[in-house]
């Protein structure tokens, strides 16, 4: 990473074997409804936080990369395939997928694009019900995570492969 910046957000892939840093606040966060957008992150859209490419850095690893198009590049983490970005080629910025930043709730979008493809039930779903995430204390016992902790880490940093290397 450059020594003579300091980021002001990082993010990553899932596993942990590629990771980012943003050295300027992203702009013109959005949403993007297209078909392909869809395709590209698997939900019903791709939420992402633009930056100058100047003001982007891989800090660790090196994506996989995909022409959706004969104008767009989109990376994501060949390991665990992660979708981490979307540029177009002869475009002076790029997009990181919002969900991959350590710290997506710092980046809300601000509008929307490609709203042709919003599907019909986009609207609705803030509406419909919900529950937490709870699991009783002797299942999470016996559940190991292998995903990257939402920070950067050491270089020689790896998953737990056991329950008993979890923290």
């Amino acid at each position: 990473m450059s020594e003579d910046r300091t980021p002001v957000l990082t993010g990553g892939c899932q596993c942990g074997a590629v990771r980012y840093a943003l050295f300027e606040p992203p702009e013109d966060v959005h949403i993007c409804h297209c078909r392909m957008c869809q395709k590209a992150v698997g939900g019903p859209f791709a939420p992402l936080a633009p930056v100058r490419k100047g003001d982007f850095l891989w800090t660790r690893g090196s994506p996989a990369a995909f022409y959706s198009s004969t104008i767009a590049e989109r990376h994501f983490c060949r390991d665990c395939g992660t979708p981490l970005t979307f540029h177009y080629v002869n475009s002076d910025w790029i997009d990181v997928t919002i969900g991959s930043l350590d710290n997506p709730e710092e980046v809300p979008p601000a509008n929307q694009y490609g709203i042709e493809g919003r599907l019909s039930w986009f609207a609705g779903l803030a509406a419909l019900p919900g529950e937490e995430t709870s699991l009783p204390a002797a299942q999470k016992r016996r559940i190991t995570s292998f995903q990257h902790p939402d920070h950067d880490t050491p270089p020689d940093w790896r998953p737990p492969q056991t329950a008993t290397e979890m923290p």
